[in-house]
């Protein structure tokens, strides 16, 4: 098959490309990102198309790299500049629409487009839902706002082009980890005059008792991906590992001390910080991780024949691993994180949650 995968280089498009390494049959992939890496390692079988899914000329390039093929599977997105949202919007929703646009136009067979738990509406925060809760997201952040935009758009696509539109199959995973992601999420999430190495040493751990989420390791999220593609499956589905994810299992895995903290304590502070510019995550986040319901993935197990490999706290763990030993990848986004480069950026380019470009 012919495969191509927007932000094929990221978290998940890291995880996925691997998975597809590991297939019986060799497929023909091509990648789709700002910053091609360099042919290393997983990234070194892939034909790679630099293309901003952000900028106005993204849909006709687009179209000419999902010439012929079977399968798109959509992983781009923006986490940073959180203070530049607009940038976040064009990313997310004009990038989505540059994507299915270019799709249709090129007579894709399937587009595999990664939501998330956080486009799910509040209201049954620690029950799970299926595929059939709300995706209205949480009003707070930005993220889960252009998650529930784009679920409308697409369906708004299919419901226009009825049997003319291309097939859609929608994963909304949990919380994605992984050990190789690990420099590339605390950049985005760690102020950058902070070291990576004073995470594993954190004595306590503020943070609400009620603290319940779903999480998957990147791993698990790419194989889903693989048996949508080979199945060409359509419609939605949850992937979460087992079990929840609370806040004394964060606690535990960092040898840290809980101690709790009502979340709207915490919202507030995390809500100055931002604004005084001395971290880069916005309230949003935290909104999601106190609203975001837990997932029931019997659709995945039923139709993909999927079940998690690894558990929710063991994904925990491999991140902190990849924290502990600084992991990362020769990709862009999860280059190594070095505080010097961090503090030197800030400087010439502003801030990672300002800046025109993370």
């Amino acid at each position: 098959m012919r495969i191509v995968i927007t932000g094929a280089s990221g978290n998940v498009g890291t995880a996925l490309l691997r998975r597809l390494a590991r297939c019986d049959e060799t497929h023909d992939i091509a990648g789709i990102v700002r910053r091609p890496p360099a042919p290393l390692d997983g990234y070194r079988a892939v034909r790679w198309h630099s293309i901003d899914v952000a900028e106005p000329t993204a849909g006709d390039e687009l179209a000419t790299a999902f010439d012929g093929a079977d399968s798109v599977v959509h992983l781009a997105w923006g986490f940073q500049p959180t203070h530049d949202t607009e940038y976040l919007r064009r990313v997310a929703i004009g990038g989505t629409a540059a994507v299915v646009d270019a799709a249709h136009r090129a007579g894709v067979g399937q587009l595999v487009h990664m939501s998330s738990v956080g486009t799910y509406a509040a209201g049954s925060y620690g029950r799970r839902v299926d595929e059939s809760w709300p995706t209205t997201g949480i009003s707070s952040s930005p993220y889960s706002r252009h998650k529930s935009v784009v679920e409308a758009f697409l369906t708004e696509y299919q419901q226009h082009y009825g049997d003319a539109a291309v097939r859609i199959a929608r994963l909304r995973p949990g919380f994605i980890l992984q050990a190789s992601a690990a420099s590339g999420l605390l950049r985005y999430a760690l102020p950058g005059y902070l070291p990576m190495s004073l995470v594993p040493l954190l004595p306590l751990l503020p943070m609400d008792r009620s603290l319940c989420i779903p999480v998957v390791h990147a791993d698990d999220v790419a194989d889903a991906v693989v048996r949508v593609i080979e199945r060409q499956a359509t419609g939605a589905f949850n992937v979460a590992g087992e079990p929840p994810v609370g806040r004394d299992q964060v606690a535990r895995a960092l040898g840290a001390q809980p101690v709790h903290v009502p979340s709207a304590v915490l919202g507030g502070i995390v809500d100055a910080t931002w604004r005084l510019r001395l971290q880069p995550v916005d309230r949003g986040w935290l909104d999601m991780a106190f609203t975001v319901p837990l997932l029931d993935c019997a659709r995945a197990r039923t139709e993909l024949e999927w079940s998690p490999q690894w558990s929710a706290t063991d994904a925990l763990a491999d991140l902190l691993t990849g924290v502990a030993h600084h992991a990362h990848t020769s990709s862009p986004p999860l280059r190594p994180r070095s505080v010097i480069d961090l503090v030197r950026r800030s400087f010439t380019d502003g801030l990672i949650s300002s800046r025109h470009l993370p």
